[in-house]
């Protein structure tokens, strides 16, 4: 059973979220609902809950000022929101789950599955890498989380010399020699990177632009990263590689 409470200053919002936990989400139990930062507070330190369902911006307060309150937070987190892009890059990059308004019946049962994979694991790591990523003064976001069979793993977004597709699988080939498996598509990833001077040089290949070496030309040509590997440029990703490279 995986207790829960609801922190939103919206009424309907709150109301909405319970029914759908409450009649088609198995072994969840809503142990409050609060419209205030201070409410969650004194609900989460009543309750001891396994996750919060966290609104971002609530009148003049936010959802982070609510985090800056719990001295331990020993909870998952789900953000609902109706945030910028931005910010749902830095959730995705922090591997912090959210929920964007109105909010869908599938997509609440997935985020639930996956906070129920991660529940007991630490998530300050996660959510001091989002809050930095989302002040003022931090304009790139430095780290990924990758998802493992046993929790996250942070790299250095400059130590990933290329990502790999392998079916709905993406592998992550660092500049250590390492390699992680990740259970997300590669496309996500492309979407994700494509600002930090990443380029989808082939339909199995995102590289960072930054770790090449050598282009050898051809119809399509390749490249030789860092670590001396050579990967395929299609001949359709040619000229997108080409301009990014400025040429």
């Amino acid at each position: 059973m995986i207790n829960c409470i609801i922190v939103d200053d919206e009424f309907k919002s709150r109301e909405s979220l319970q029914i759908l936990l409450t009649e088609f989400c198995e072994d969840i139990t809503v142990k409050a609902l609060c419209e205030s930062v201070d409410e969650g507070v004194k609900a989460i330190r009543e309750h001891r809950p396994d996750m919060i369902f966290l609104d971002i911006q609530m009148q003049r307060e936010t959802g982070f000022d609510l985090l800056n309150k719990i001295e331990n937070i020993d909870f998952e987190v789900v953000f609902t929101t109706a945030h910028s892009e931005y910010a749902i890059k830095a959730f995705k990059f922090c591997a912090v789950d959210y929920l964007l308004k109105p909010i869908d019946l599938e997509e609440l049962k997935q985020s639930i599955a996956r906070v129920r994979d991660r529940l007991h694991q630490d998530i300050s790591q996660r959510l001091e890498q989002l809050m930095k990523s989302l002040s003022p003064a931090q304009n790139q976001i430095s780290k990924l989380a990758l998802p493992t069979s046993t929790g996250l793993s942070f790299v250095r977004i400059e130590d990933i010399l290329y990502c790999e597709a392998v079916s709905n699988y993406t592998k992550f080939f660092l500049a250590d020699g390492s390699m992680h498996l990740v259970s997300r598509t590669l496309k996500e990833y492309d979407s994700m990177l494509s600002g930090h001077n990443f380029c989808r040089i082939h339909n199995s290949y995102l590289i960072n632009l930054n770790a090449i070496k050598e282009y050898v030309r051809g119809e399509g040509g390749y490249v030789v990263l860092n670590n001396n590997i050579t990967l395929d440029v299609s001949k359709r990703k040619k000229v997108e590689f080409l301009k990014k490279l400025g040429y």
